[in-house]
């Protein structure tokens, strides 16, 4: 598959809103409560939050396009560095989502290849991202890609509190 990935602009806010809450509701759903994912949901992914995240200039959007259909996006967020990685120069990769539709498809795999050379481009020593412990899918796709493990960290979703792995590979 050849798709084209394209940097977000902010005229895109609305539909990364729309692709955000879709995309997590696909991935989290089954394996939450309704109440938790409607608050997670109500919190994180409205218009008025991605409005102000695909603006702000320490966050860089992806979005990966089969013809006119949009099969998955990434979330670049320079701005931040886990304490435990030490005084480095890193690149996170805040969310990397493919439409579920498209899973299976490489649409992850040329969305991480377009995360890595930015990173390159902006002299990065490191990638890095959490990841919830539960996700294996995730986490086999990022150990393929030389991602390991290096630390953990909560993460609230509705009102479950839950666990993320830190993991971390080089640029």
């Amino acid at each position: 598959m050849t798709l084209v990935i394209r940097e977000a602009t902010v005229d895109d806010a609305v539909l990364i809103a729309n692709i955000s809450h879709q995309t997590f509701h696909d991935t989290f759903a089954a394996y939450n409560t309704k109440e938790d994912m409607d608050k997670f949901l109500g919190q994180q992914f409205t218009k008025g939050k991605l409005i102000l995240e695909v603006g702000a200039k320490q966050n860089i959007f992806l979005l990966a396009y089969d013809g006119k259909a949009v099969a998955g996006y990434a979330k670049i967020r320079d701005d931040r560095v886990p304490v435990t990685m030490g005084n480095v120069s890193a690149l996170e990769i805040a969310r990397l989502y493919a439409m579920t539709s498209q899973i299976g498809k490489g649409v992850g795999s040329q969305l991480m290849q377009s995360c890595l050379k930015i990173a390159e481009q902006k002299q990065k020593e490191w990638l890095w991202l959490g990841v919830w412990e539960k996700n294996q899918r995730a986490i086999d796709f990022y150990t393929k890609w030389g991602f390991e493990k290096f630390d953990e960290t909560d993460f609230l979703l509705g009102d479950d509190m839950q666990r993320d792995w830190l993991m971390k590979r080089k640029v």
